[in-house]
């Protein structure tokens, strides 16, 4: 058994991104995004209504506040205007949530705080200690051995690990910087092959959850691939919270 979880509710305003309505029948939790990255009133709204209406989990995506960078430009905050920053993000999610007659149940870092979170110890504090002062039974969803689980996990939170079959590691187990040849996967094959492989404990740890990028080209066709080779190899997919 594993989750399948996948960043959602990225549109702004005009623009959109990715196929969200069709990610969210193949997937079983949902990355909301918060407004910091990407994403809207409107758009976290519906894709919250959405979520709840097929059954899907959802979770709270926070990021650096960098709409121009879509949050994949590292910044130096101070901890706590991170941890304040964070803390604004899940009581926009959550109260949104709460209209559409959804419930976030856990919290992953986007972009740039994600890798960032992952080795440092401070910034990862700040995040760790935003999701317990605001809500203690909400899980953080990171990358396994990471700063940011420990410090989750030393704040008396429930964590949970993913692992990214359409992305490139390094050899230390981080993310591949997206500007790597190799970082961003786009064979479904490939990809549908990789999450099979994280599942069934072929590769260098098993996570709780994998996690596919809506706004990655073929984002639909890779999703239907997984799904289709995780269900022939007998593995149930099922969110983890």
């Amino acid at each position: 058994m594993i989750d399948l979880n996948c960043d959602l509710g990225e549109s702004y305003g005009r623009w959109r991104l990715g196929d969200d309505d069709v990610m969210l029948r193949l997937v079983t939790s949902a990355n909301v995004a918060c407004g910091f990255h990407a994403g809207d009133p409107s758009t976290m709204l519906a894709t919250f209504r959405r979520a709840a209406e097929l059954g899907v989990s959802v979770g709270a995506h926070v990021s650096y506040q960098d709409l121009a960078g879509f949050g994949r430009r590292e910044m130096n905050l101070p901890a706590e205007e991170l941890r304040a920053e964070v803390l604004y993000q899940l009581a926009a999610a959550v109260g949104v949530a709460r209209t559409a007659g959804a419930t976030v149940t856990y919290v992953k870092p986007h972009g740039a705080l994600y890798n960032r979170a992952a080795r440092d110890a401070v910034q990862a504090a700040a995040v760790a200690s935003a999701v317990a002062a605001f809500d203690p039974s909400l899980v953080v969803l990171g990358p396994p051995g990471s700063r940011l689980l420990a410090a989750a996990e030393a704040e008396g939170l429930e964590v949970r690990t993913e692992g990214f079959p359409d992305r490139g590691y390094a050899d230390d187990g981080s993310l591949l910087p997206r500007s790597v040849p190799g970082a961003v996967l786009t064979d479904s094959a490939e990809i549908a092959h990789r999450a099979v492989a994280f599942a069934t404990g072929g590769l260098a740890f098993v996570p709780d959850s994998l996690c596919l990028h809506g706004d990655t080209p073929g984002a639909v066709q890779h999703a239907e691939a997984v799904r289709a080779a995780l269900a022939d190899a007998g593995i149930e997919v099922r969110a983890f919270a």
